[in-house]
């Protein structure tokens, strides 16, 4: 997968060329989703057990015990879809997030991810995303954006990531090379 980082001397119409071409974008600022005005949120939740195997910087926590996370996920997006007026479609948005959940609810993620990875909830974000969106460039041709997902501990903790990648094709800025 090409990968083209984001600049500050370049607008955001010379990084859609490079991936009307073929490539990947990337944002190099994370903090900067100003040229993603548009979101579509849905939210499911998942059970799951894990432990930090005993590390003393987890405390208490550092042993096995179970989390039932509440997830938020937002789709992206710098414009809505030229004929559909969206986002993305919310019952695909929906089932898609649903089949990512299923890997790991019920689970031990001691055992879906080995004794050594530390399962935070952090950790959990990143994977969820990524699943995610390797499912949406599969299965959701009509998105285009970003995904930024939020995991509930509790209501009083949480924790997010927005990815850097920007999933799908936009055809409605660039069709394709013969329209540039």
């Amino acid at each position: 997968m090409k990968t083209i980082f984001r600049s500050s001397f370049l607008p955001l119409f010379a990084l859609l060329l490079f991936q009307s071409l073929g490539g990947c974008l990337a944002l190099s600022k994370l903090d900067d989703t100003s040229s993603f005005p548009f979101s579509l949120g849905v939210r499911d939740s998942l059970m799951i057990a894990h432990s930090f195997h005993g590390h003393p910087s987890f405390g208490p926590a550092g042993g096995l015990h179970g989390a039932t996370y509440t997830c938020d996920v937002e789709f992206l997006a710098p414009h809505l879809h030229p004929t559909l007026n969206w986002v993305i479609d919310i019952g695909k948005a929906l089932d898609v997030l649903n089949r990512v959940l299923q890997k790991y609810n019920l689970k031990n993620l001691d055992e879906l991810f080995g004794h050594n990875v530390m399962t935070t909830t952090e950790f959990m974000c990143r994977q969820i995303h990524d699943d995610l969106c390797e499912l949406l460039e599969k299965e959701c041709p009509d998105f285009y954006g970003i995904v930024r997902v939020k995991l509930w501990e509790s209501h009083k903790a949480w924790a997010t990531y927005t990815g850097n990648t920007l999933v799908g094709r936009d055809t409605d800025i660039l069709g394709g090379p013969e329209d540039l």
